[in-house]
């Protein structure tokens, strides 16, 4: 990755909850414009990165950078100009509307005195635009479907709209249609508007067929990265994933294809 520009990276990163250590040591660098994708067994690490990166959780040691900046060194709205997080399991206020909703995420870019402007406006009506959401302006956002709440949590995000943006496993409890869906907008914003998309999948296949860049994580620390043509490797899934699989060629898009065989036995763990 040294010809390609870096948007975001930890350096050195020791991550704990309490007394419990998760990494050590931990060195990752993502490449601007491209879609990231972290992928890991269970337990690896994987969310814990990702609450790094975002600031939820600061490091014991080492530092995050965005852009080049440390990240501790950046006031709360400035930060969040720059990164939008989309955790695993987000929750609306019971009763509000996709349009309040979407609203929110202007906050970063708005002052004291001036709580709306015509920027908010543009910024939300884009967000509608790119996600399709904006015939459900007027619903309650606990009345939609989980595809539809999924496509109005990023339409926060876009109205936020920061150039980096990470979604901690944005296809779960999602039916495959929703899943590719999603995963569609991810690669048309990353095509479209050039942001910087950074996920964590649980599915190979559609890492592999989405990302740019792969980030492969065991035992808290990166296993590998690069292209997924590089890393999926029978060798690989079965040092990391414990998993006898056979990669080959996708029949349409030509992208790794894993084809598990057998599992060996391995340890379950809940990251």
């Amino acid at each position: 990755m040294s010809d390609t520009a870096v948007a975001l990276a930890g350096e050195n990163l020791t991550l704990a909850y309490e007394s419990r250590t998760i990494s050590r040591g931990l060195d990752v660098a993502i490449p601007a414009g491209r879609v990231t994708v972290i992928v890991g067994p269970n337990g690896c690490g994987k969310s814990t990165l990702l609450r790094a990166l975002s600031r939820l959780l600061s490091p014991k040691e080492g530092r995050v950078l965005l852009e080049g900046a440390d990240v501790r060194r950046l006031g709360g709205k400035p930060f969040a100009r720059r990164l939008a997080l989309l955790p695993q399991s987000s929750q609306a206020p019971s009763g509000i509307t996709v349009a309040d909703l979407v609203a929110r995420g202007r906050f970063p870019h708005q002052r004291m005195l001036r709580q709306w402007s015509a920027a908010d406006r543009d910024a939300v009506e884009r967000a509608y635009a790119a996600t399709g959401v904006g015939e459900l302006a007027d619903r309650t956002v606990d009345e939609l479907s989980g595809g539809q709440r999924q496509r109005v949590w990023i339409a926060m995000l876009l109205a936020q709209d920061a150039p980096t943006m990470l979604l901690d496993e944005p296809t779960t409890f999602l039916d495959i249609s929703h899943q590719l869906e999603v995963l569609e907008l991810v690669r048309r914003l990353n095509a479209d508007e050039g942001r910087t998309m950074v996920l964590v999948l649980h599915d190979l296949n559609q890492a592999a067929r989405y990302a740019d860049h792969l980030v492969v994580m065991r035992d808290g620390a990166v296993a590998a990265t690069g292209a997924p043509d590089e890393v999926l490797t029978e060798q690989l899934l079965g040092d990391v994933f414990g998993l006898d699989a056979r990669v080959v060629p996708d029949p349409v898009f030509g992208t790794p294809h894993v084809i598990p065989v057998a599992s060996r036995s391995r340890g379950v763990g809940g990251d």
